[in-house]
């Protein structure tokens, strides 16, 4: 029992480390961004926003989680449109993608899948951007950002960027560790073969249930799709809609750093719609 729990507790650990230099990246970059260069990107945003979807579909298919997480505190500092970080949790694969490289001989169905979540986030997030036309908020300003962090009116590099940041990073990784520990016991106790099982009825709703089990935020959801799938225990359309729920920590870092939480479960509204949507369309045409 010991050595299940340490096991547990090593896998988490690392899980957890993997997301280190994309919270760092985050975290500096934003308080940069509101001490140095705020007005600059203000602008950029403005001429470029509206391709934010796009780019946010692509940098979702960069392996790993590191991009949700990376854009859902983007988004809770209103740096980036709700249609982006719907774009890049849509078309993240987390684990799938290295497992998949990992066992050779899928080329063609990296290609398919990578293929069908990058359109799946691309046109939800043009659309989820298209009904909140006008109502999108500016960037929170950084006092907002770092409220209680103790940094306002600091000044220089490291007392006023990089001590806040790290502050922030020490806050998040702590939350998601403790979160992602709890989800890994659980699922070591419950049995991977027992979400197997559920996963493997073979029905129309068998998508349905993909994308409950793919919000699961921890690496463990995206392996057992991605293993079934490749075994044929799973149809492509329930791969695709557990997959596009299966952003890994983004969902996480969302609830953690955006305070709006009716903001955070309508995206989480989306993105299951989305995956069902797409997931039983696929299953029924191929």
């Amino acid at each position: 029992m010991w050595d299940i729990l340490l096991d547990v507790l090593l896998d988490t650990l690392l899980d957890s480390l993997k997301l280190l230099p994309f919270l760092f990246a985050a975290y500096l970059f934003i308080e940069w961004l509101e001490h140095k260069a705020g007005k600059r990107f203000e602008s950029f945003l403005q001429r470029s926003g509206r391709l934010g979807p796009l780019i946010g579909g692509a940098l979702g298919m960069v392996p790993q989680c590191g991009f949700s997480v990376l854009c859902a505190n983007f988004y809770a500092g209103r740096i980036v449109s709700m249609g982006t970080v719907v774009a890049v949790m849509l078309a993240t694969s987390d684990e799938a993608l290295p497992l998949l490289l990992a066992e050779g001989g899928h080329s063609g169905q990296i290609l398919m899948l990578l293929g069908a979540k990058f359109v799946i986030g691309v046109v939800t997030g043009f659309i989820v951007d298209l009904a909140c036309r006008g109502r999108r908020e500016q960037p929170v300003s950084g006092h907002e950002l770092c409220e209680h962090c103790g940094c306002e009116g600091h000044v220089g590099f490291v007392r006023g960027i990089l001590l806040p940041a790290l502050r922030h990073v020490a806050s998040i990784m702590l939350f998601i560790f403790l979160v992602t520990l709890a989800l890994n016991v659980a699922v070591e106790l419950i049995g991977k073969e027992s979400f197997a099982a559920l996963l493997g009825a073979d029905t129309i709703f068998q998508p349905v249930i993909a994308a409950v089990f793919g919000f699961i935020p921890n690496c463990a959801a995206s392996v057992v799709i991605t293993e079934l799938y490749i075994s044929g225990g799973i149809s492509f359309g329930s791969a695709v809609a557990g997959l596009c729920t299966g952003a890994g920590a983004g969902m996480l870092m969302l609830f953690k750093a955006n305070k709006n939480l009716k903001e955070n479960f309508i995206i989480a509204g989306i993105l299951f719609a989305a995956a069902c949507i797409s997931g039983i369309v696929l299953q029924l045409i191929m």
